[in-house]
């Protein structure tokens, strides 16, 4: 299947082009990432509909069961509904978050409504995907006290909303008083919208309840920025950042791979951890061979003339 007639079949919403429009966007093959720049350059202007939902949680907040619950209810209101993972431990987290997005667009251009991405692993994945969605949900289990202690405060200040999950069976009590202790946190928190104030909501993810709540805020979250324009902003700096890193991951990439830097960089390495040198001086001497203009290791290893 060529790249048009593949993009053609994307936009159509041919669910088995999709899969293999994903499979070519996650390749790490040169060829094949030619070919998905390619695909992406003919869909975009079908791309930028979709709502794009992050949810991330505390360990056993029940995150796969509450995107099950939640995505079903969405098709139930006649939602396509696309569902994508950032899992770090596929690769370098730059990498993963990048075929996201692409996965995002693809996914947008086929015609679904809504995108929702869930962190798999932890640490900075929940900021890679904060920063590719227009709302981010935060899972949280009742008992607050032991919850809040663990969770990272930048995480809080990423939220759009908190949703207390297993709010069923005797956890609703408990449930209730958690959620009256994340509202007093979340007013400690300076947010990332002065438009909206991150609600806290409670779910069931085993019963299904709540979820059309979560919809609800969601709906209401995307009409208030939009009308504001902050929804149109936020995406164009994602697109601005996405950009940069990019261009800082590409550089860094050929950086590493000169003869020269490979050649010097273990020795420099161990010379800072071992207290030898400061990191700055160090990364001084390496950022000194680009004024070489050009790959002094390769030269160096150049085979020289005969004299006479």
């Amino acid at each position: 299947m060529t790249v048009d007639h593949l993009a053609a079949e994307v936009r159509a919403g041919n669910r088995r082009a999709l899969a293999k429009a994903i499979t070519l966007v996650e390749s790490t093959r040169g060829d094949d990432q030619a070919q998905a720049q390619r695909l992406l350059e003919q869909v975009l202007p079908q791309t930028g509909r979709a709502v794009r939902v992050g949810v991330t949680g505390v360990p056993g907040a029940g995150k796969s069961t509450f995107i099950e619950a939640f995505g079903l209810f969405l098709i139930a209101h006649g939602k396509r509904v696309a569902v994508l993972a950032v899992d770090p431990s596929g690769g370098s987290l730059g990498g993963v978050a990048r075929r996201t997005r692409e996965a995002i667009l693809v996914c947008e251009a086929a015609g679904y409504d809504v995108v929702l991405v869930e962190t798999v692993g932890v640490g900075q994945s929940e900021v890679a995907v904060a920063s590719m969605v227009d709302f981010f949900l935060v899972l949280m289990l009742p008992g607050a006290g032991d919850e809040l202690q663990g969770i990272k405060k930048g995480i809080l200040e990423l939220a759009d909303a908190l949703a207390v999950n297993k709010y069923d069976g005797d956890n609703v009590r408990r449930a209730e008083r958690a959620a009256a202790e994340y509202r007093a946190a979340l007013h400690l928190f300076r947010h990332v919208s002065a438009n909206w104030d991150p609600p806290v909501l409670m779910v069931s993810a085993l019963e299904g309840r709540g979820m059309e709540q979560v919809w609800v805020t969601i709906e209401d979250h995307r009409a208030r920025l939009g009308a504001s324009g902050e929804l149109a902003a936020r995406r164009r700096d994602q697109q601005q950042q996405w950009f940069v890193s990019m261009l800082r991951d590409g550089l860094e990439e050929r950086f590493r791979s000169r003869q020269d830097v490979r050649r010097l960089l273990p020795d420099l390495e161990a010379a800072v951890v071992a207290a030898r040198i400061t990191p700055t001086e160090a990364a001084r001497r390496l950022l000194a061979l680009l004024d070489d203009g050009g790959d002094g290791g390769a030269r160096a290893a150049a085979p020289r003339r005969a004299r006479g």
